[in-house]
């Protein structure tokens, strides 16, 4: 009897993760690319111009450090979670998200060790920044979760 449940509960798990993972070809521009284009959610419903970022992806999440007053974090403040997220290019693979902001310095770290090894040429100049400006809140930490 133990042996259907487990095998039920397999399959179950199996569904559900390929139905919240993304593509094979969204999995493979996150890989490749060095930026995301995010358009998040305005007051009417209807998504912002796309606005070109860095970005970090890990664990199934992309994730963006950016500054408190952006679009992207006002909206998400004011409850509309909602994103829209091209990869590559405005018109690259893309997928609908959820974002959230995140307070977490070990992930903060991750990020930008990430971004030292991935925008080697700008890092440099960007690198005190983004770590002054996580400690002081000049910069926040985004986190989309795909739907």
């Amino acid at each position: 009897m133990r042996r259907p449940v487990l095998a039920c509960c397999a399959l179950l798990l199996s569904l559900c993760t390929a139905w919240a993972g993304l593509s094979p070809e969204v999995e493979k521009a996150l890989a490749d690319a060095h930026y995301v284009y995010i358009q998040s959610e305005r007051k009417t419903g209807q998504f912002g111009a796309p606005s070109e970022i860095w970005f970090f992806y890990d664990g199934g999440k992309v994730y963006v450090g950016t500054r408190p007053s952006s679009w992207r974090v006002k909206r998400i403040k004011a409850g509309r979670t909602r994103a829209h997220i091209a990869v590559g290019s405005p018109q690259g693979p893309s997928f609908e998200a959820t974002g959230a902001l995140v307070k977490d310095p070990k992930l903060e770290e991750r990020l930008m060790e990430a971004y030292a090894k991935k925008y080697p040429e700008g890092w440099s100049t960007h690198a005190d920044n983004f770590r002054n400006g996580f400690r002081s809140g000049d910069r926040v930490l985004v986190a989309y979760t795909p739907r």
